[in-house]
This record gives C-alpha cells, sequence and structure tokens, in this order.
C-alpha cells in the first residue's frame, strides 16, 4: 500500500518578514512606553489597558500565519484533507465520486485570488498555502476543488496507482 502525506504552512519569505516587523514595532512599543515613558500614538505610558490591547492584537497578528496548515493524504481509499482552522474533522473524497483528478500547474492569483481557503459556497475553489502547483479534482457532481502541493511528483505518482478516472 503506497500512501502520499503532506503538511503545508505559510511560510513565505515575505510573510516572515511581516512577522519580523510587528516583532520589532511591538519592541519599539515597549521601549517608548516601559523605558522612555513616553506615549505612542494615543496609548499613554501609564494606559496598562491599551498597552495590554495593543500586545495582544500583535502578538495575535504574529502567531495567526503559523495556525494556518493544509494536511493532505491519498490513499487507496481516496483523497482526504483538512485546512486547520477550518475543518475540524478531515474531509475524504473517496475515488469512485471522482471524475477528474491530476495535478496541475495553475495560477493561483487569476484563478482563485490568490492563497489560502478559497472555497465558495457549492464547494468549488482552491485550497493552498503557497506554489503554483495543486491537485485538480472534479467530482462527479460537478464541483471543482484544487488542493496545492508542493510535492506534485510524489502525489502524481500515488494518484496514478489508485485513480482509475
Amino acid at each position: 500500500m503506497r500512501v502520499f502525506e503532506e503538511k503545508q504552512w505559510f511560510n513565505q519569505w515575505w510573510m516572515q518578514a511581516i512577522n519580523l516587523s510587528l516583532l520589532g514595532l511591538l519592541f519599539y512599543f515597549l521601549y517608548q512606553w516601559y523605558v522612555v515613558g513616553k506615549n505612542v500614538d494615543k496609548v499613554s505610558a501609564n494606559d496598562y489597558s491599551g498597552q495590554a490591547l495593543v500586545i495582544v492584537l500583535l502578538l495575535l497578528s504574529i502567531g495567526l500565519i503559523y495556525l494556518f496548515r493544509l494536511k493532505t493524504i491519498i490513499d487507496e481509499r481516496g483523497i482526504h484533507y483538512k485546512f486547520i482552522p477550518f475543518h475540524k474533522k478531515i474531509k475524504t473524497i473517496i475515488w469512485e465520486d471522482l471524475e477528474i483528478c491530476e495535478v496541475r500547474k495553475y495560477n493561483p492569483l487569476s484563478e482563485y485570488g490568490g492563497w489560502g481557503y478559497k472555497l465558495h459556497f457549492g464547494g468549488e475553489g482552491a485550497l493552498n498555502v503557497r506554489g503554483n502547483m495543486g491537485i485538480q479534482l472534479k467530482l462527479k457532481s460537478g464541483k471543482k476543488i484544487l488542493l496545492g502541493t508542493q510535492k506534485p511528483e510524489d502525489a502524481q505518482l500515488v494518484i496514478k496507482r489508485y485513480f482509475k478516472g
């Protein structure tokens, strides 16, 4: 039995640069409030509730990017995927429900409006975190879903083994 498994998250350099900038901003605010004793915009050096709100919002912004993950598994039963935090359980599409299953190159911006959780009502769209390669699924019901992948060759090998469409 051959199984394809892939876990992806947003770890592009530019997202890391944004996070480092936010972290630098946080340290600047802390320095201004607690070392220099100056106000930062409308939050004064002795406004502890305002400071707490700013600190929490910046830390949530920094940590948010690490929360999102895409997990894909392909096995003899079908294709399983989960986009954390949107899916609580793994979603499964069995081979018999698929009309088309192939790895393809795509343009994330023009086809889906970028990366992320891009499913529309009715289940059509894309789940991707980076790159321009994906597993295109078309169900017999007509719905289309694209799952981004960083391992297109490995995915294609397992798909060829199990998909008889």
